[in-house]
């Protein structure tokens, strides 16, 4: 058991914030002694990691412990969608890193402002958090899904698998072709059919995912040759216009 003050040292999370998260019910203490003090076993350290985690994906407090508490809570599927955002991060930070370089090489303005879009990370963290039943198309989808037989779900997988491998075969066209473009609109057809209504941020947001590196990529180059998770994504990007 650690105290509140112990927890506070080892993760960097203040007392005042762990305080805030006891009043809250998202972390309770494990026990509180007679004298007041708040104790913490490894299982509550296990929660606040998770906790931090969705903290990183920008979820406000009450969402957090809605989705904690939620029976289809999916430890995996968080830690798979927290890789994805740190991934995406990184690869901002890089840009920016690589553009203050240029400036300060060049010695001259450059006014250029795609280094500071964010759009790909707001987007994903959008699809993430959609995937816990904060939005209007996860319900839909956990509507249609209710009662599905455990043969018809791998039927649809087997079909939305298929899409991709369509995909695949139109990686030597350009992203913004005619077939491309004919090609999204497919996989939205069958979105829209099967699981949700796909809206241009959604279907933005599962592009950005499909390419976001994880199981969706890895599932997705498997199944249309590599570069085609990356391929769907551009296609996705150049017909809604982005």
């Amino acid at each position: 058991m650690r105290t509140v003050k112990e927890v506070s040292q080892l993760t960097g999370v203040s007392v005042r914030t762990l305080h805030h998260y006891d009043a809250l019910g998202l972390l309770k203490p494990t026990k509180v002694t007679q004298a007041g003090y708040r104790l913490y076993d490894d299982t509550a350290l296990e929660r606040l990691q998770q906790i931090l985690l969705f903290r990183e994906l920008e979820f406000p407090l009450k969402e957090i412990k809605a989705i904690l508490e939620s029976p289809n809570f999916n430890r995996n599927q968080a830690l798979e969608q927290q890789i994805t955002l740190l991934k995406l991060k990184k690869e901002h930070l890089e840009n920016l890193i690589d553009f203050a370089c240029g400036i300060k090489a060049i010695g001259v303005r450059h006014l250029d402002f795609t280094a500071f879009d964010t759009g790909k990370i707001e987007e994903y963290a959008a699809q993430a958090k959609a995937s816990y039943g904060q939005t209007a198309e996860y319900r839909q989808f956990e509507a249609k899904s209710k009662g599905r037989t455990v043969e018809e779900t791998q039927k649809l997988n087997v079909q939305l698998m298929a899409i991709f491998k369509e995909f695949g075969e139109l990686r030597e066209l350009s992203s913004q072709s005619e077939e491309a473009g004919a090609q999204v609109e497919k996989l939205r057809g069958f979105l829209n059919e099967h699981f949700y209504t796909c809206s241009d941020n959604v279907l933005y947001g599962l592009g950005v995912m499909y390419a976001g590196g994880g199981e969706f990529t890895e599932n997705i180059d498997k199944t249309g040759g590599e570069g085609t998770a990356e391929f769907v994504y551009q296609a996705i990007k150049a017909h809604l216009g982005k």
